[in-house]
């Protein structure tokens, strides 16, 4: 039996050969790896130790000279908030949780991004990179000086760090 099986199996193992040079590279089967890379945000939904209250963002946002206030919350390390002013504009705001000096978001910024990199490096943060200027702060990606990836918000004025989180 293992006589007649012999030929059987190679000349099966030919012709598949055969059969898979024939098969048009379109239908041939193609496997490939694709790899996706995930951000993680790791700002806190609640506002860090030694912030502000909320009321005494508001009474921040009062002395900006606002009068109305909608939206007040806690998102991406800063309060936000839309508040009209003496000019009935409505304008997104984001509020320093600690220093709680109002940014508005179309102000423009005394700092330009090279002057924001230095001001970092100047402050201990290393690899400073992604500095872009959006709603009323800089924001910017960095290590600090024991290794760790932050994503930092800026003060458009003087450079100093507003708010932290670890990446």
């Amino acid at each position: 039996m293992i006589k007649r099986t012999l030929p059987l199996l190679i000349g099966l193992s030919v012709c598949s050969v055969a059969f898979a040079q024939d098969i048009p590279a379109s239908a041939q089967s193609v496997t490939t790896t694709t790899q996706t890379t995930t951000t993680v945000s790791s700002w806190t939904t609640q506002p860090p130790a030694g912030a502000l209250t909320e009321e005494r963002i508001k009474t921040a946002i009062a002395n900006a000279g606002f009068k109305e206030v909608k939206g007040l919350k806690f998102k991406d390390g800063v309060w936000r908030s839309k508040a009209r002013g003496g000019n009935k504009q409505w304008v997104e705001l984001a509020v320093g949780p600690v220093n709680g000096k109002v940014y508005v978001d179309d102000a423009p910024s005394k700092l330009n991004k090279d002057e924001v990199s230095a001001k970092l490096a100047a402050a201990g943060y290393q690899n400073v990179h992604d500095v872009e200027y959006e709603h009323g702060l800089w924001s910017a990606d960095a290590k600090t000086a024991h290794g760790h990836d932050v994503d930092l918000l800026v003060d458009p004025d003087d450079g100093s760090v507003v708010a932290k989180s670890r990446d």
